[in-house]
């Protein structure tokens, strides 16, 4: 009887001791075999391409790594390798960000010994994997659009939706039309809309304003 196919997976991570220490615990896995290791995100992105993996575990914090851009840019260069995205950052908005950006799992590096394999295998077979510990905090992320605004950008969307100019809200917010512009399109962007009806129901359907008449 032939054996079960392998999941290749390459390991990056700038800490030599940890990738020594991740491979030996995935490769004691018999469905799991580790083809390459790379110590910065340039290396990574190279040695995925070049040995197109089933799974890349990319580290957030090595060298040279932007992950929001990175992870796009992996997902374009090698569409058939998923992402697990390994960090000690436990911010839920850090997890729904890479997961949107095309990761397919996020582990926490405290409990990697405990998930990653399985991670792994739910990103090869084409699922998604968030770290227990996170995954409720995500969904209370997804159920209210405002909790990832400061209170500066919430006064910004209350005044933009009650349309006010740029010039009166730099004048209430104590800031330049310049800075009031940069900030309303970073604002669009955040919330997810483009035009300012759009951003005017988005207030409205989360009562920062009510309903004109």
């Amino acid at each position: 009887m032939a054996d079960a196919p392998q999941t290749t997976v390459v390991l990056a991570d700038d800490h030599n001791v940890i990738r020594a220490g991740l491979r030996a615990m995935l490769e004691a896995e018999v469905d799991l075999r580790v083809i390459g290791e790379a110590s910065d995100a340039p290396g990574a992105a190279k040695l995925a391409e070049d040995r197109r993996p089933d799974v890349l575990v990319l580290d957030l914090q090595m060298p040279g790594a932007e992950p929001r851009a990175d992870i796009p840019r992996l997902r374009e260069a090698v569409p058939g390798t998923a992402i697990v995205v390994l960090t000690m950052q436990s911010d839920p908005r850090i997890a729904r960000d890479l997961m949107r950006a095309g990761a397919s799992a996020f582990v926490l590096k405290q409990a990697a010994e405990r998930n990653l394999g399985e991670a792994i295998r739910t990103a090869a077979s084409g699922g998604s994997y968030v770290d227990p510990r996170l995954g409720g905090e995500m969904a209370k992320l997804e159920a209210d659009p405002l909790e990832e605004l400061s209170e500066r950008e919430l006064e910004l969307l209350r005044l933009v939706a009650l349309g006010h100019t740029n010039r009166e809200i730099g004048e209430q917010l104590f800031l330049s039309v310049r800075a009031i512009e940069v900030n309303r399109a970073k604002l669009l962007e955040k919330i997810g809309v483009e035009t300012r009806p759009e951003l005017v129901r988005f207030a409205i359907a989360n009562r920062v304003i009510e309903p004109a008449g």
